[in-house]
């Protein structure tokens, strides 16, 4: 099959880089953003096909090593390490099992200050919005309004072959619907005012100015547009807002009182500051009050380590929220094409690990599960500039994993050359979260 290429935006390289990251799915293939995340390094190529698989608890086994003394000593040690050497201001991060649990808070949450890093403070979370989104979905699902075989034109007209593709291929970031956070104006737009507020129709509109890039179910690619189309299926249907019906129908019932999907630039107090060099001139800069809406569906979401942690199981069982049913079509994955990673309908695995990361300008996540050991793991950074290549939420994630379950290391592979390192664009939208 002819490989086709994308060409790349004629605007500031940290421009590229800045909105890309912040709305890809930060942590899969690149580790990202609103799953705004970063710029793919290829867009197009051979087409990628495969039966999907269901991601079951029987085909991730895996263990979670007591965590005695000597084995948290251990992983203080190791997520120090990673601070040093990719230099992050701060990290949150929470390791729970049935008999465990490893709470711990490094660094600064505000530099100038020097105010020291808590485990009670609300952060963004970038694309792990995208497992609430498509939970949202889901819950329709339940409720008998939508199907995840529906065409989205059913609900959203003027989609490019909107005929043509699923609520569950946009689930599954197979659509081949351009993302609008690769358009060059979209960028310009939003990196010369990170305040302006966007709606999702302008959002969309970005994006549909573009071909799709590949037919329906082709391949996998990670696309911020698709989750926007799932946020505007569930407001259609439901007749709320998104973050209305959020809190409705997904936060309060899972019993995360910390989790909001703001309308605005808002951010509860107390939370971290976030730097970013995403930036026009690709100087690090402050971006706590940044206005998310630009992310919304894909990457807008706020939350706490409590609540992540409650997430982290709810997402990878679907309990209390979703029938077992259909959280067995919500597992059913296919191959990404990168080795060591499937994804499914909003959510990703990886040696066991069941979850999403987020990245979007000064902040990233990673909220996983690992069903045998009922093991959870929340990181949670006020940074987003890589380190090498490498997303420093996922060589976080690697670390702690390579103590505390040996046989079940988090994988997310590096970005292309070119990472976030001084402002110069990072590759690799496929898989970050925004």
């Amino acid at each position: 099959m002819t490989k086709t290429r994308r060409p790349r935006p004629a605007v500031p390289r940290s421009a590229r880089r800045a909105t890309v990251a912040a709305l890809a799915l930060t942590g899969l293939l690149a580790s990202g953003a609103c799953s705004a995340d970063r710029q793919p390094a290829q867009q197009g190529g051979a087409a990628v096909t495969a039966e999907p698989v269901a991601i079951s608890p029987s085909a991730t086994s895996g263990a979670v090593v007591p965590l005695t003394p000597a084995v948290t000593a251990r992983l203080d040690a190791a997520i120090r390490q990673v601070m040093s050497q990719a230099s992050v201001p701060g990290v949150i991060v929470g390791l729970t099992t049935p008999n465990d649990s490893y709470v711990r808070a490094f660094g600064v949450a505000d530099k100038p200050a020097g105010t020291p890093m808590s485990p009670d403070l609300y952060m963004r979370i970038g694309s792990v919005t995208k497992t609430f989104t498509a939970t949202a979905i889901l819950r329709l699902v339940d409720q008998g309004k939508v199907g995840l075989d529906d065409p989205v034109s059913k609900y959203i007209p003027n989609v490019p072959n909107g005929d043509q593709i699923t609520l569950r291929e946009l689930g599954d970031m197979r659509s081949g619907l351009f993302s609008y956070s690769f358009d060059p104006d979209f960028q310009q737009a939003f990196f010369s005012d990170p305040n302006r507020p966007f709606t999702p129709d302008q959002l969309l509109a970005y994006s549909f100015k573009h071909p799709p890039n590949f037919p329906p179910d082709a391949k996998f690619e990670y696309s911020n547009t698709n989750a926007i189309l799932l946020g505007l299926v569930v407001e259609k249907v439901s007749g709320q807002s998104l973050s209305d019906f959020m809190k409705q129908q997904v936060f309060t019932p899972a019993g995360l009182n910390k989790t909001v999907l703001p309308t605005d630039a808002a951010f509860p107090d107390p939370h971290a500051h976030g730097y970013t060099n995403q930036t026009l001139n690709g100087a690090t800069a402050d971006s706590t009050t940044w206005n998310p809406s630009w992310g919304w569906a894909a990457g807008a979401v706020i939350s706490n380590l409590t609540d992540l942690q409650t997430w982290a199981k709810v997402l990878a069982t679907g309990s209390p929220l979703i029938k077992p049913a259909t959280q067995a079509e919500r597992l059913k994955s296919k191959t990404t094409g990168t080795p060591d990673i499937d994804y499914a309908f909003g959510v990703f695995e990886t040696h066991g690990w069941i979850g999403h990361n987020g990245s979007l300008p000064g902040y990233q996540s990673v909220v996983v599960y690992l069903p045998q050991a009922q093991a959870s793991l929340v990181i949670m950074l006020n940074t987003d500039v890589s380190h090498e290549g490498s997303e420093p939420s996922t060589l976080l994630a690697r670390a702690i994993t390579q103590i505390a379950s040996p046989n079940n290391v988090y994988t997310l592979p590096p970005q292309p050359s070119g990472g976030s390192s001084g402002g110069s664009p990072s590759a690799s939208a496929s898989l970050h979260i925004s």
